[in-house]
Formats: C-alpha cells, sequence, structure tokens
C-alpha cells in the first residue's frame, strides 16, 4: 500500500498534525523525525530544542505559535508533515494548514480526552472531508483512560472512530499496544483468537462493503488480507477513522502510528502536464531571501525561474529557487511537482491564500478562527512608530486575521486577536524579531453590525470632472450567520460588465465599517440601477462611488449591533452546580438542564463573549481547579438594546461626501 501514489515520482501523502494544547503533539512530531532518521538526537519542547518549534517565542514558552513544516521517509514513502499549534489563540495556523492537507493525525491526551480545540478542529476536518487517524497519546499517565477517551471520541466526535490496536497495560505499566489487523501485506490470514475489540473492529469494517458482510455473516470470521483492503478505502474515503495508542515521549506506539500514516492515509492526486494550479498556505522571511511563500501544488509543475501569474493581483512574478523546508534547514530541490508541498522563492507581493495559475483544482477554505477581540498597541516614542507599523504590516502579511487597524490621524494602532495568549507573543516577537518594544491595552470585543430594515441607498458621482458615476442599491436585512449576498440586476448597456465587476469587488471593503465603525454582515445588497457615461467615466469612478452609496443606504436602514457568543461545555463537581449555573445567568448564559455523571455535573449552552472574559480565570477559584470548561466560537446573535459600542473609524467617511472624495482621488492617483 505504501508504494502506490498518484503523484508523479515517487509515493507521497501530506499530513498535518493537529492537537488541543498540551496533548503531545510536537513531542511526536519529534519522534517521528527521530524514528525515521531525519534527525539524530531528539529535541524536548519543555527544553526549548525540538525541530519543528524554532522561533525564539516558542522555545521560550514551550507552545508552538506557529505551523512548521518538515518531511521524512518511511517504507518508501515521502511524507510532508505540518506540526500545528494546539492553542487556541494561534488557531489561524491551524486554519490555513488544514486547506493543503490530504491526511490527519488527530491527537488526544489520555488522560483529559476529548477537549475543546480537538472538537473545532475535528468538525473541520470533517466538513473538508479530510481523512484522519486518531492518536491517544499519553497512555503512561497517571489518570490515562482510554475506555473513557474512545466513549468521548464516539460521543463527541464520530460513532465511526474504531480501535484498531489493544493496548497493552496503563500508566507506570503501559507497554505498547498490538495491531487487530496486520497492516503487513504479507500476511493473508488471521489465525489467532480475536479479542472483543478485534470482533468489533472485523464487524465494523465488514460493515462497509456488503460483499465482505455477506462472508463475515455465512463464517463468522474474515481474513485479515480481506478486512485491510477495505479498511484502507474506508479511512481514505472518510468512511472509518482508526484509533491508535502511544505514549510519544517514551517513543512508544511511533513506528505503528508511521506504519498507518503511510498505509491507511491516502497520497495527493495531481498531474504534471496538467495546467499549474496551487496556493500560498504558509509566509516566512528570511533575511538572505527575502519572503517565503509555501506553496501545495495541485496541477502542473514549477520550476526555479518560472513566471508565474498571481490571479489576486493580476501579476507576473519570477521563481528565484525552490527550497524544501525542514525547520530551520532547507535545500535547493529546484522543481515542484503537483501534489507536493515546497517553499518557493523570490515572489515580493505575494500574499497568504493567492491562488497560483488556475483556481479550478484548488479546494476551498474553511474559516475555523474568528478573532474576536482588539487591543491598540502602544510603543515607546514617536521615533518608533514607523517601524512599528512596518513590523506589524509584515506580521500581517504571516497572518492576515491580525487584520491590522492603523489611524493615520490619529497615530494608533488595533490589531484583531483571538486571546491574551497571542497578545503576549505579539510582544515577545515584536521585541525579539524587531527590536521594538510594544506593550497592548485592554482587549475589547469586536462587535458587527447589520441593517434594521430594508432600504435603498443612492449616489450620483458627478462632480468635480472628470467623473461620472451612478448607482443605486437596496440594502435587506437577512439571516443571522448569512454573511453578504451581493447581486446586481442591471443591464450591461446601462452600466458595463467591467464597471459592474468594480462595483462587485467593492461593496465587501465598504462594509468593513458601518455606521458604529464595525463590520457590517447578514445583509442582501442589490445593485438595481447604474449608470456610467462614454466620455467621463473611468473605472475608478466606481471605487469612489461605491462606498458613498453603500454608506448612503445604511443611513436609511439604520443598523443593530450584533455580539459573539461561544458555545461552551462546563464540568464540575456537583457541589459547585447552584453557583455555577447562578454565574452562569448573571453572565447572560443560556444552557440546556443539567446532565449528571459519576458525581460531575455537566452543562451545555451558550455565552456572550463580552460578559465570559474572565470566566476561565474566575472558573478555578470557583471550583478549587476541579472545573474544565470547554469553549468554540458560535456565530454572532442581536446584542441587548442597553449595549452601547461603537469604535473610531478609519479613514475618512463615505457621509462626509466632499471630504471623502478628495481623499480618495488623491490616494488613487498616487
Amino acid at each position: 500500500m505504501a508504494s502506490r501514489s498518484d503523484s508523479p515520482g515517487k509515493a507521497l501523502r501530506n499530513v498535518g498534525i493537529f492537537a488541543h494544547v498540551d496533548a503531545g503533539k510536537t513531542t511526536t512530531t519529534e519522534q517521528i523525525l527521530y524514528r525515521s532518521g531525519r534527525i539524530r538526537s531528539l529535541g524536548s519542547v519543555d527544553e526549548g530544542t525540538a525541530q519543528t518549534d524554532w522561533l525564539e517565542v516558542e522555545r521560550a514558552r514551550g507552545i508552538s505559535v506557529r505551523a512548521a513544516v518538515t518531511r521524512f521517509g518511511w517504507n518508501g514513502t515521502e511524507v510532508n508533515l505540518v506540526d500545528t499549534p494546539g492553542h487556541v489563540d494561534f488557531l489561524s495556523e491551524v486554519e490555513r494548514s488544514l486547506r493543503v492537507m490530504d491526511g490527519a493525525v488527530l491527537i488526544l491526551s489520555a488522560v483529559e480526552g476529548v477537549q475543546a480545540q480537538t472538537e473545532v478542529i475535528w468538525q473541520a476536518l470533517r466538513d473538508l472531508r479530510i481523512p484522519t487517524l486518531l492518536y491517544v497519546n499519553k497512555m503512561d499517565r497517571v489518570g490515562a483512560d482510554p475506555d473513557r477517551v474512545i466513549d468521548d471520541i464516539c460521543r463527541l466526535l464520530s460513532a465511526d472512530a474504531i480501535p484498531i490496536q489493544a493496548w497493552q497495560g496503563l500508566e507506570a505499566e503501559f507497554e505498547g499496544a498490538v495491531n487487530l489487523l496486520s497492516l503487513e501485506e504479507s500476511r493473508t490470514s488471521n489465525s489467532q483468537m480475536r479479542t472483543k475489540a478485534g470482533v468489533r473492529l472485523a464487524e465494523k469494517v465488514a460493515e462497509q462493503d456488503d460483499g465482505l458482510l455477506q462472508l463475515y455473516l455465512d463464517r463468522g470470521t474474515v481474513a485479515d488480507a480481506e478486512l485491510l483492503p477495505v479498511l484502507t478505502d474506508s479511512v481514505r474515503e472518510g468512511r472509518l477513522f482508526p484509533i491508535l495508542f502511544g505514549a510519544s515521549n517514551r517513543g512508544i506506539g511511533i513506528g505503528q502510528l508511521m506504519d498507518a500514516i503511510v498505509d491507511l492515509l491516502p497520497p495527493p492526486k495531481g498531474e504534471a502536464n496538467a495546467p499549474l494550479s496551487g496556493v500560498v498556505f504558509k509566509l516566512d522571511k528570511d533575511p538572505v531571501m527575502g519572503r517565503l511563500a509555501y506553496v501545495r501544488l495541485y496541477g502542473g509543475t514549477l520550476r526555479n525561474r518560472d513566471t508565474v501569474h498571481h490571479r489576486g493581483l493580476d501579476i507576473q512574478e519570477k521563481v528565484t529557487q525552490i527550497r524544501k523546508m525542514d525547520g530551520q534547514r532547507s535545500e535547493d530541490v529546484g522543481v515542484l511537482n503537483a501534489g507536493d508541498i515546497a517553499v518557493v522563492c523570490g515572489w515580493s507581493r505575494v500574499r497568504i491564500g493567492d491562488i497560483i495559475g488556475e483556481a479550478a483544482g484548488v479546494p476551498g477554505e474553511r474559516r475555523i478562527a474568528e478573532p474576536l477581540l482588539t487591543v491598540q498597541a502602544h510603543w515607546r516614542n514617536d521615533a518608533e512608530y514607523p517601524a512599528v507599523v512596518a513590523a506589524f504590516q509584515e506580521l500581517a502579511d504571516e497572518d492576515p486575521h491580525l487584520d491590522v487597524q492603523w489611524l493615520q490621524e490619529d497615530r494608533e494602532l488595533h490589531v484583531r486577536v483571538m486571546g491574551p495568549i497571542q497578545v503576549e507573543v505579539l510582544g515577545q516577537m515584536l521585541l525579539s524579531r524587531f527590536g521594538l518594544s510594544v506593550t497592548f491595552g485592554a482587549p475589547s470585543v469586536i462587535y458587527k453590525e447589520t441593517p434594521v430594515q430594508t432600504a435603498e441607498g443612492f449616489v450620483a458621482y458627478t462632480m468635480p470632472k472628470p467623473c461620472w458615476a451612478i448607482l443605486r442599491f437596496v440594502i435587506e436585512p437577512a439571516a443571522r450567520g448569512s454573511g453578504l449576498n451581493y447581486r446586481s440586476t442591471v443591464r450591461s448597456e446601462r452600466l458595463l460588465d467591467s464597471y459592474q465587476n468594480e462595483v462587485a469587488r467593492r461593496v465587501p471593503e465598504a462594509l468593513e465599517q458601518g455606521l458604529k465603525g464595525w463590520p457590517v454582515t447578514d445583509l442582501k445588497v442589490t445593485l438595481i440601477e447604474g449608470e456610467h457615461h462614454v466620455w467621463h467615466t473611468h473605472p475608478l469612478d466606481f471605487v469612489v462611488a461605491t462606498p458613498m452609496g453603500i454608506m448612503d443606504g445604511l443611513v436609511h436602514t439604520g443598523t443593530k449591533l450584533l455580539e459573539p457568543m461561544l458555545r461552551f461545555r462546563l464540568t464540575a463537581p456537583e457541589e459547585y452546580g447552584g453557583k455555577l449555573m447562578s454565574e452562569l445567568a448573571t453572565m447572560r448564559g443560556e444552557f440546556e438542564a443539567p446532565e449528571t455523571r459519576q458525581g460531575r455535573i455537566e452543562l451545555e449552552g451558550r455565552l456572550p463573549v463580552a460578559t465570559s472574559l474572565d470566566f476561565p480565570a474566575r472558573l478555578g477559584s470557583m471550583t478549587k481547579g476541579r472545573g474544565t470548561l470547554t469553549t468554540y466560537f458560535d456565530g454572532y446573535q442581536d446584542s441587548p438594546s442597553d449595549v452601547h459600542a461603537e469604535r473610531t473609524r478609519r479613514g475618512v467617511n463615505p457621509l462626509d461626501t466632499s471630504k471623502y472624495i478628495l481623499a480618495t482621488r488623491n490616494a488613487l492617483s498616487q
């Protein structure tokens, strides 16, 4: 199985390692690299010597901050391995890595089991239909309870998850796990008596194939050689999810996990002679080579000195080098084939998410990271202001979710963040990488706006000459979570398609700041009237006019605030139940009737972000450290009428027509 691949040249896998923080993700990666011979000695997360945690801030804090791309060879197969951060504050790195993976390993702790990040990542993996192995780590730790973890996996993740191993011993007596099926193709029969787990696995696999199921019912048993092809196909098609066991810090179970990666996860697809098609999913900066663009290629072949079309910027850029990265090390390989991942040098203007060549073969994105807080940056003196702005712009290139808001007139700089750990890490990165001492104000919640009623927005941009752009929009409220739905009913003879395309591009930008300064969402915008002038119209006229028409419409619809919500699961000893439910009610939480399991109360519901910022810290003292809280973003909903929040606007407000036209025309002419 390991020798087959749809990609040209050699057997290949693109695999991401995902987990909740502290489940042992980076330790597992380190052991894989060591076992494969890629590194000569084992590094340590705690000692800051792990191969994939090479940033200074990662080594200082002992956590992964950026996704790291490395590679290894096993059983004749090359594997591109992406070690992703486990902390929720760095979920954007996980989001970008998910897009380019063909398979995944999701790691769980045998003690903690399914945690907050586990569920978020699992849902994204399922939405993207990425075949996934589940690896239960830390089987040697005190409190390891694989039976409970398996129950949680089947209850909270998928009933189609199934152990393919039986563990031997627990905690200090854990010796490893034995395969319930042989993953060696040479084995043709199963002569040993199956354990209960083996019988369950055989039944589960047999259920995936009608012919195999009939054989099982007729004979009461099925040979491994008959089960293995069906298991492999079922895993690669996302119908079954194998569960494996190990203790990565001691290297136990690593070899079997590597076998499963190359035997059960699918090879990438892609044709070398197809049109060029790829995506940039990560950016780094090198002092010598400049901007490093991590590219996953889905079709075609890319070589040194090729000139490539970037669809987003509509520009041509030349490849100077193609390098294979391995932590901090790299080598010039000169070519990137379909299905593979490499770093491309020489693209100075490329951005994360840019499509290279044709877009047809590139999968869509799955948004899982939603920064819900904003913080203001403060620097030591005015002389540092330009350097701070440049540093943040460079960091925002590498993580677009930061969405740097630069208020030039007020000399203010705001960034969007996921949480307090990300704020601390940003401060450390600015100091270690740029030599800048930057502090941050208290975080505030990011609200959104939505129209209250249906109304029209109109603009006639005909002065000062030469210009001519007339637009009329209908703006309507839409369902929560629907985002923006834009369409045009204007005929091309009234408004040329090229001008309509410019309007369509500018509507989302115009909605980035509403009447209260927040992004506007959950609305339908329809262009119902448009007019250009044969002599006076320039395409940039619609860049100027569109925001004026949209803002005019919002004035007539009015907007109301939406606040971000969290879905939560809270467990604690029963005696704290009354106090916790009272606290949740005070925070405007909504929750279902509590359930009791083995002396612990379990509550599920929704909480506003604004009222629960400090709740995780307070929960510890309220339950003497015995409460656990799982939260993840669960959309926006209407804010209570007594909540008033406005944000300072970036740039000139399009409602200040004269000043806005002057500022925008000056900017466009530069």
